[in-house]
């Protein structure tokens, strides 16, 4: 199986900034004008997943929450580390997430658009 997750906004450059320079994500294809929208995928290559923004005319009509999350799992903590600094250079705040789980493990930002992004340390002992 693979994945997309798909999200329209009102404004797609800093959005492709933020998840390629800050998130480190790979532009991966899209393309422009396609039945109005414009369309970006980004994700590591040779994964089974890639995240999709769209932009049109129409305004995006989104309301994230403290619990609308993409988490990012990090297998080593220097690349925690490579991420917390390249967060740090950038002026982006850290937010004290709403699930304290994310707090202990990781840490939470905000996209462009408002949503969070979770940076936590690989978990193998889920249960």
């Amino acid at each position: 199986m693979n994945f997309r997750y798909a999200r329209h906004t009102d404004d797609l450059e800093p959005l492709v900034k933020f998840y390629t320079e800050i998130v480190g994500l790979k532009q991966l294809g899209g393309f422009k004008n396609h039945s109005s929208y414009d369309r970006v995928f980004l994700g590591v290559p040779e994964s089974k997943w890639h995240i999709e923004f769209t932009q049109s005319n129409e305004t995006a009509k989104h309301k994230p929450d403290d619990d609308d999350l993409l988490v990012f799992y990090i297998k080593k903590e220097k690349e925690l580390d490579v991420i917390s600094e390249k967060i740090n250079k950038a002026g982006i705040q850290i937010v004290k997430s709403k699930n304290p789980f994310w707090n202990e493990n990781g840490f939470e930002i905000k996209d462009p658009d408002g949503f969070s992004i979770v940076f936590s340390k690989m978990i193998t002992n889920l249960k």
